[in-house]
C-alpha cells in the first residue's frame, strides 16, 4: 500500500494542496471556456458560420443562451454517472484523469479555426460540447470527494479545507476569465479555446506528477471494493433508517440549490450579455473585456474564503448548521440582485444608457457572499452525510441539482430580453428570498435527519463500518485486506 506523505501544509494534509492544484487548472479551462462561449456564439462571423445568419441580434443571443443551458445543465448531469464509475469500476484517481483527458481534447475541438474545418463547424462546435460534457462527468465528483477522503470522520478541519479547495477553484477561474477572456475578446475567440485546453493539459500533468507522492493510494481503488469483507457486507445490505434521513437532507437540500444556481449563474448569460452591451466599460478610453467582469466573483473568493472559514471556526459551537449556512446564502443572492435592479433602473427604457459598472461589481460580491455559505458547505455536507457505498455517487447527484439549476437560469436570461432585465432581476431576488425563508423554517427537521453528523467524532472509517454493520473484527480484517 502507497501511503501520502507525511506532515500538514498551514494545519492541512499536504495533498489537499495537490487537489487544490489539479482543480485550480481545470477551473481555469471550464471557466475561461464559459466566460466567452455566448460571446463567441453571439458574433456575426460565427454566425454566419454556423448558419445562423439571418437571426436578429435578441434571436441570436436567446439561440446562444440556449445551447449555454443545455451544456451547463447536462455538464451537472453527468457526474451522476461518473461517479458511479468510480465507485464500482475505477475508482476516483483514474476517473479524474480519464475525465481530463477528454475535457483538453474537447477545448481544442471548439478552438480548432473555422478556415481549416469549413463547411463542418457546426459539428466539431458539438463535438468539443460533447467530449467536455463527459470528460467533466468524470472529473467533478470525484476530486471533490477525495478531498474529504483526506480527513477522518468528525475532523472539524473539513468544513475548512472545502472552503480552501473552493479558493483553488477561484484562482483557476481568475485565470481564465483575464487569460482565455483576453485572448477570446481581444485576439480570437477560438485561440481562447485552445488556452483553456492548455490549462486543461496543466491540470492533468499536475496530478500525474505528484498524485502517488501527496495522495498515496487515496482514490486508486473503487470504494465499493476497497474493504473486502467489511465492504461487501456493507454493500448487500439495505440502508439503516438512519442512512436514510440523511440521503433525504442532501436530496432536499440538493434541492433548494436549484434555486440559488438559477440566480447565481446569470454571470455566464444575461449578466455577461448585461455587461457587454448594457454597462459602462469604457476607463480612460481603454473598454475592458466583458468577460474580465466576471472575475469580481473569484478575486473575492479568495479574500473572502479565509475570512469565513475563520469565523465558521471561532464560532465553535455557536456555528450556524448547513441549513443556516444555505438560508444565508439565498439571502446574499436576493441582495445581489436587487444591485443588478438598480442597474436596471439607472439605464430605464433608454437603449442608449449604460449603467455604471458598480452596480455589477456589488452584484458579484453578495453573490460570492451567498456561495461561500453554500457551495463549498454542500460539497462537505455531502462527504458526511452520504452512505459510505454511495459517497461519489450523491456527489454526482448534488452536481445535477447544480446542472437543473444553470437549464433554469438561461430559461430565465432569456427573459431579460423579452420581459426587460428590471422586471427579471426583481423576480430572481423575491424567488431567492422565499426559498431561503423556507429552508430556515426546515432547519430543526433538517438537522434531525442528519443524526449528529455534523458533530464531531472521534470514530475513524472501520469503527464507522463496525457501527453500522453491526460486526466485530472490521479493523482487523481491514489491516490484514491492505497489508495483502
Amino acid at each position: 500500500m502507497t501511503r501520502p506523505t507525511p506532515g500538514n501544509l498551514l494545519g492541512h494534509p499536504k495533498g489537499l494542496f495537490l487537489l487544490f492544484g489539479t482543480e485550480m487548472w481545470e477551473r481555469m479551462s471550464y471557466y475561461g471556456m464559459r466566460g466567452i462561449f455566448v460571446l463567441y456564439l453571439t458574433t456575426a462571423a460565427t454566425a454566419g458560420v454556423m448558419g445562423w445568419g439571418h437571426m436578429t441580434e435578441l434571436e441570436l443571443q436567446s439561440n446562444a443562451l440556449s445551447y449555454l443551458g443545455w451544456y451547463a445543465m447536462i455538464v451537472y448531469i453527468t457526474p451522476v454517472l461518473g461517479g458511479w464509475m468510480a465507485d464500482n469500476v475505477w475508482g476516483q484517481r483514474k476517473s479524474i484523469i480519464v475525465g481530463g483527458v477528454f475535457m483538453m481534447l474537447g477545448q481544442f475541438a471548439l478552438g480548432t479555426p473555422h478556415e481549416y474545418i469549413a463547411g463542418m463547424e457546426k459539428a466539431f462546435l458539438l463535438i468539443g460540447l460533447t467530449l467536455l460534457i463527459i470528460g467533466n462527468g468524470f472529473f467533478k465528483p470525484n476530486i471533490s470527494t477525495m478531498v474529504g477522503d483526506l480527513y477522518e470522520d468528525g475532523d472539524k478541519r473539513r468544513d475548512a479545507a472545502f472552503t480552501i479547495f473552493y479558493m483553488g477553484i477561484n484562482l483557476g477561474s481568475i485565470l481564465g476569465y483575464l487569460v482565455v477572456g483576453s485572448i477570446g475578446e481581444k485576439i480570437n475567440y477560438q485561440y481562447g479555446f485552445i488556452a483553456a485546453g492548455v490549462g486543461m493539459a496543466l491540470s492533468l500533468i499536475f496530478q500525474l506528477s505528484m498524485g502517488n507522492k501527496y495522495l498515496g493510494d487515496i482514490g486508486k481503488v473503487p470504494s465499493a471494493k476497497q474493504k473486502g469483507t467489511a465492504e461487501n457486507e456493507l454493500a448487500n445490505r439495505p440502508l439503516t433508517s438512519e442512512e436514510r434521513d440523511r440521503v433525504k437532507v442532501i436530496l432536499i437540500m440538493s434541492f433548494f440549490t436549484v434555486v440559488f444556481w438559477a440566480g447565481f449563474e446569470q454571470a455566464a448569460g444575461s449578466m455577461t450579455l448585461f455587461a457587454k452591451h448594457k454597462t459602462d466599460l469604457v476607463f480612460f478610453g481603454w473598454e475592458m473585456p466583458a468577460s474580465w467582469l466576471q472575475t469580481v466573483n473569484p478575486i473575492f473568493i479568495i479574500v473572502l474564503a479565509p475570512v469565513f472559514a475563520s469565523i465558521w471556526l471561532k464560532l465553535g459551537d455557536r456555528e450556524p448548521n448547513s441549513p443556516v449556512k444555505f438560508s444565508l446564502g439565498m439571502l446574499f443572492l436576493g441582495l445581489g440582485f436587487i444591485s443588478m435592479v438598480g442597474a436596471a433602473l439607472q439605464i430605464g427604457d433608454d437603449s442608449s444608457a449604460r449603467a455604471h459598472v458598480i452596480w455589477l461589481v456589488m452584484a458579484y460580491i453578495f453573490h460570492t457572499m451567498g456561495e461561500l455559505c453554500l457551495s463549498p458547505i454542500g460539497l462537505s455536507m455531502v462527504t458526511k452525510l452520504a452512505p459510505l457505498k454511495y459517497t461519489s455517487l450523491l456527489m454526482g447527484m448534488w452536481f445535477f441539482f447544480s446542472g437543473v439549476g444553470n437549464m433554469a437560469a438561461a430559461q430565465i436570461g432569456k427573459l431579460v430580453g423579452e420581459a426587460g432585465p428590471l422586471s427579471t432581476f426583481a423576480g430572481v431576488a423575491i424567488m431567492a428570498f422565499v426559498a431561503g425563508g423556507c429552508l430556515y423554517l426546515l432547519r430543526d427537521k433538517l438537522v434531525d435527519w442528519m443524526h449528529g453528523a455534523e458533530d464531531a467524532s472521534p470514530t475513524n472509517f472501520e469503527e464507522k463500518l463496525e457501527e453500522e454493520i453491526g460486526i466485530t473484527g472490521t479493523h482487523e480484517a481491514i489491516s490484514e485486506k491492505h497489508s495483502s
